[in-house]
């Protein structure tokens, strides 16, 4: 802990005191030894009397300063609640305050996000209240997107699944034998990504896709979410070749890309040309050193401790262990997955499960490569209204576009 601050305003008022101290016993002198010898008339007390009285309010003026400076300097941005400081745990756990301005790296309209403040209070919310509000927010937003990429979207069936079809206003002949298969994000428990996701990726790469609205946790714990899309994929086999086939996700989605990949290999299904995991991780037993640093909107919101074992996860996995490889793909073997494309950001709570991911495809000797983008947080790339977030979406088409077969 640093009591600098404090300290110096100890300083401030010590100092104050001993200076009105000094003046004081200088204005006692005065009375008292050269009042008697030199004033010798009405006039001449009266001009002592008025010296005397100037010398108080001296006083009394340094004196005042002196305590506003204490005081000022104990509420100054530079005391301990921030400043920037650390302390190590015996066991390397930081406890850290630090002071991170919005930078300048990053568009006007990004800086604007990261400026807007959220609560650090938890706030309940039912999963129901959570359902609802992902759901008109997919909406209200999905309509931003299709204001911005005019494509068809229909409800439909693949195999029993429920999907959503996104297909471009004008589809070139050479991609009507392509498809692409978005898994969308909401923690496995809502659908945070189904329109978001898919409508700027299906128009900037002129590809249709499939956004796959698999079965949710806690109703249907893993590998209920699994089979839906590997079902649905099985079936767009028959239509489509592999070799034009590609798969994405954005953080839970992401997620369950990886786990479809490992088992359409495990299967001895034929694999598809391509993935995206964007914001994703392969390990639900060990939490990476982000998402103890980061919230949802990044550095601002409520933040809880890192626990492996939260609710959701476990609401998720359904009881099977956190390192089965078919859940947490980083203990499979990743060892000839297709090409991947891995995308992030600097405030992202799944900034390390992302690069951690990452680094494993290339120990497995895959074709894996990463975007990291400057300051932003989780999944920023469902806000139309950043300009990196057309950047990352043209990003992504173009992966795909230039990855799968024709």
């Amino acid at each position: 802990m640093d009591l600098s601050g404090h300290w110096l305003a100890v300083g401030h008022l010590a100092a104050g005191l001993v200076c009105c101290n000094c003046i004081l016993r200088l204005n006692f002198a005065f009375i008292l030894v050269y009042a008697p010898m030199h004033v010798t008339s009405k006039r001449d007390m009266d001009k002592t009397t008025l010296l005397c009285k100037a010398l108080q309010v001296a006083i009394f003026a340094h004196c005042t300063a002196a305590v506003s400076l204490a005081i000022a300097q104990t509420k100054t941005p530079a005391s301990e609640a921030h400043m920037d400081s650390s302390t190590i745990a015996a066991d390397g756990t930081a406890f850290v305050t630090r002071i991170v301005p919005v930078p300048k790296t990053i568009s006007e309209e990004a800086q604007k996000r990261l400026a807007r403040p959220s609560t650090d209070t938890a706030v309940p919310e039912s999963l129901a209240e959570r359902r609802r509000g992902t759901d008109e927010w997919q909406n209200r937003t999905g309509k931003a997107f299709r204001t911005k990429y005019p494509v068809g979207v229909e409800l439909a069936l693949i195999s029993g699944v429920s999907v959503r079809v996104i297909t471009p206003v004008s589809t070139p002949p050479s991609n009507r034998k392509r498809v692409l298969i978005n898994l969308h994000g909401g923690g496995f428990n809502s659908d945070s990504g189904s329109l978001t996701e898919s409508i700027p990726v299906a128009y900037l790469s002129g590809i249709k896709v499939v956004a796959v609205l698999y079965r949710l946790a806690p109703e249907h714990p893993f590998p209920a979410a699994l089979e839906d899309a590997v079902a649905v994929y099985r079936e767009l086999l028959k239509t489509y070749r592999p070799e034009n086939i590609g798969i994405f996700g954005t953080s839970a989605g992401a997620i369950l890309t990886g786990e479809v990949a490992v088992k359409l290999r495990d299967l001895g299904l034929p694999l598809p040309k391509a993935l995206g995991i964007f914001s994703g991780m392969g390990d639900f037993a060990l939490a990476g050193d982000s998402i103890s640093l980061y919230a949802l909107n990044g550095l601002s919101g409520h933040l809880d401790p890192p626990q492996p074992q939260l609710a959701g996860k476990n609401e998720y996995s359904g009881g099977v262990p956190l390192t089965d490889p078919s859940l947490s793909i980083l203990y499979a073997n990743l060892h000839g997955l297709p090409a991947t494309l891995f995308v992030t950001s600097g405030r992202d709570l799944l900034l390390s499960g992302t690069t951690i991911l990452h680094r494993a495809f290339l120990r497995a000797g895959n074709d894996a490569q990463l975007v990291v983008f400057e300051a932003l947080p989780h999944a920023f790339w469902n806000d139309p209204s950043l300009p990196e977030t057309t950047e990352a979406d043209e990003i992504m088409a173009r992966f795909f576009d230039t990855r799968l077969g024709r």
